[in-house]
């Protein structure tokens, strides 16, 4: 069974077992799961896939009839993909799933496959029932394009499923043998990303991992942080500059303007790029009276491993070359990358949050989330019910003990914010100081949760 996916599996069973064929597209970025998914949902029923290449129509069509007919590579057949699903579906009874993986080459080169899809999925409803799946690694082109190039075609679609990524707890069920901290820091360097996991081994410490899976020039994550920008974007130049100012603190657009040189419309067209495929994220302030303390148009790198890359290997690859990564690890990364986790453990904090809301663990349901980034400090976990009861929150990774004057820093910032706390809640992976701990045996609405209750 596959981790964290009952609710995909479900929907995508609840359109097979609906009368009649079904078109579905499922989406989300390369190793987020969606052939590990799809592989477990069609373990029980008859099933064909095809695996696009990025190609001309003609070649396409030549590539699929091929492996339709065993791989004869002497076949000189061009056929029309109305032939094309008439074969996939000549044998066998029920209800069939149809997989056609990587789908975007092949809209991308012809203007006839949906439409020939479309009349095949209708002929189809007076013989046997097919269930076509459409999937595709490009999340920007879906959301972005996808419709204005397959027109009226787009209301044939029985639903889109987007796969996301699993959370933190479904990781740690995976790596087994990692302790909260350690699983803390894999999640901030792999993400909720199921096919980028299987390059760590929880029998080894994060040093270890990161030495032997991500700088070893031989291994697939050496390469995996630059990929994932070239695969899906040109003039890799002008991202590399913008993810690489970001990573390094530059995270409003009068920065990133100073530091590239580049002009601000021109950054603001890429970072848009860059949203889109889920790159980079733009962070909003939770909307509070205090306005004039937040911070606006701030950026920042969404995807953990790119976050990652450019955090310590694109600006070091020189050093790369020449250091044992043994040496590189401790001079450019050990030494910051507590600082680095300690971001990821606000998102973790606020995942928490959400499960508890979700089993009615908090004091109240909450209706909204989020953080505030402020000029002076943040308020790392923000939640607001209906009625406007609020909880807010401190995340502390970093140090070993959180301190009675972290809780008057936290209240300094709501004051800023304009924010009326009804419960406080303090996460730490360390100790609580004596004061701290009083405090809360006082006030029953101030709330110390260590990692054995997360």
């Amino acid at each position: 069974m596959v981790l964290g996916r009952t609710v995909e599996l479900k929907y995508l069973n609840t359109y097979y077992n609906r009368e009649g064929s079904q078109i579905m597209v499922v989406y989300g970025e390369k190793n987020v799961g969606k052939t590990t998914l799809l592989k477990q949902f069609v373990k029980d029923k008859p099933f064909y896939y095809y695996r696009a290449r990025s190609a001309s129509e003609r070649e396409q069509r030549y590539q699929w009839g091929r492996e339709l007919e065993s791989g004869r590579r002497n076949s000189e057949k061009y056929p029309p993909f109305t032939d094309i699903f008439k074969m996939i579906v000549k044998e066998g009874s029920g209800k069939k799933v149809i997989i056609i993986d990587e789908f975007q080459y092949i809209i991308k080169a012809s203007d006839s496959f949906m439409r020939e899809l479309i009349d095949f999925v209708h002929e189809k409803l007076q013989n046997s029932d097919v269930y076509v799946i459409l999937t595709s690694s490009s999340i920007g082109w879906v959301e972005n394009s996808m419709i204005t190039k397959i027109g009226t075609a787009a209301y044939e679609l029985s639903g889109l499923l987007k796969v996301k990524e699993l959370d933190f707890g479904t990781m740690m069920e995976y790596f087994q043998n990692f302790n909260f901290e350690n699983g803390i820091a894999v999640y901030a360097l792999l993400g909720g990303v199921p096919g980028l996991w299987k390059h760590f081994d929880d029998s080894n410490d994060i040093k270890e991992n990161i030495c032997i899976n991500i700088l070893d020039r031989n291994k697939y994550l050496f390469h995996e942080g630059q990929r994932i920008v070239e695969e899906e974007l040109r003039e890799t130049g002008v991202y590399n500059t913008i993810l690489a100012s970001i990573a390094a603190g530059k995270h409003k657009l009068n920065d990133l303007y100073l530091h590239t040189g580049f002009s601000r419309a021109k950054i603001s067209v890429y970072l848009k790029n860059l949203m889109e495929l889920e790159l980079v994220e733009k962070v909003f302030s939770y909307d509070t009276e205090g306005k004039a303390n937040a911070q606006k148009g701030i950026y920042r790198i969404k995807n953990h491993f790119v976050h990652f890359y450019f955090t310590f290997i694109y600006p070091n690859l020189s050093s790369l070359e020449y250091m044992s990564s043994g040496d590189f690890y401790e001079k450019y990364i050990g030494p910051y990358l507590k600082a680095y986790v300690s971001d990821y453990y606000k998102v973790v904090c606020m995942q928490c949050m959400k499960q508890w809301n979700e089993l009615g663990k908090l004091p109240f349901y909450a209706e909204e989330f989020g953080e505030w980034v402020g000029k002076f400090g943040n308020i790392d976990v923000i939640a607001k019910g209906e009625n406007g009861e609020s909880i807010i929150g401190f995340c502390n990774f970093e140090n070993p003990l959180m301190k009675y004057e972290d809780y008057e820093w936290l209240l300094f910032c709501a004051e800023k914010a304009k924010l009326k706390a009804d419960y406080i809640y303090l996460f730490s992976t360390g100790r609580f100081d004596e004061k701290l701990n009083l405090e809360a045996g006082v006030k029953k609405n101030l709330k110390l949760i260590t990692v054995e209750e997360m």
